[in-house]
C-alpha cells in the first residue's frame, strides 16, 4: 500500500503543485487547509484578492483535491490562531518589536494542527508548498532546514522554529 501523506493547502499554486507531484510520485494525497480567520468577525470578505486564508482559497483547495482524486479536510484553527499568533503579534509590536507572525504560525500552530491531524488519519508525512529543503544529519541525526532550490522563492528562514518530530514527518517536494 502506498504510503499516505497530509498536504497543508492554502489555496495557491504552490502547495497545490506539491499535492500533484506527491500524487505523482505514487503516494496516497490527502489535503487539508487551516481555517484561521472567523470571516464574521473580520467583515466577511475582506481577505480576498488572491491572498492565502480566505473562504475563496478552500474552494480553491478542494477544487485541486477533488482534480486529483484526494480526499478534503478543512482544520478550523481560527481560535488558537488569534490566541497564539495573532496576540502575541499585537504584544510584541506594542513592546516596539518586529514579529514575524509566519515563524510563530508554523512553530506553534501549524505544524503541530496537520501532525495531529495526520496521525488521526493514519498518514505517514505531511507535506507544504515551502521553498525550503529538510535534511537529516547523519552525525547526530537530527532533522535541519536547507535553503530551497530558488534563492529567491527560499522560505526557510520561516521554518526555523518548526520541531526536530515535524521535521522527521515533513516532505516539501517543490525543494
Amino acid at each position: 500500500m502506498a504510503e499516505k501523506v497530509l498536504v497543508a493547502m492554502s489555496g495557491g499554486v504552490d502547495s497545490s503543485v506539491a499535492a500533484l507531484l506527491l500524487k505523482e510520485q505514487g503516494y496516497q494525497v490527502v489535503g487539508a487547509h487551516m481555517k484561521l480567520w472567523d470571516y464574521v468577525d473580520v467583515g466577511g470578505d475582506i481577505y480576498k484578492d488572491g491572498r492565502c486564508c480566505t473562504i475563496d482559497s478552500i474552494t480553491d483547495c478542494r477544487l485541486v483535491c477533488d482534480s486529483i482524486d484526494a480526499p478534503f479536510y478543512v482544520l478550523n484553527m481560527s481560535e488558537h490562531f488569534r490566541d497564539t499568533v495573532i496576540n502575541d503579534f499585537i504584544s510584541e509590536y506594542n513592546k516596539g518589536r518586529t514579529p514575524n507572525p509566519c515563524v510563530r504560525c508554523n512553530s506553534e500552530v501549524k505544524w503541530n494542527s496537520f501532525l495531529r491531524k495526520a496521525k488521526e488519519l493514519g498518514c505517514d508525512y505531511i507535506a507544504t508548498g515551502h521553498y525550503a529543503k529538510i535534511e537529516k544529519l547523519e552525525n547526530n541525526h537530527r532533522y535541519t532546514v536547507r535553503k530551497g532550490n530558488d534563492g529567491s522563492r527560499d522560505q526557510s528562514y520561516v521554518l526555523w522554529g518548526v520541531s526536530q518530530e515535524a521535521l522527521s514527518k515533513t516532505l516539501m517536494p517543490l525543494g
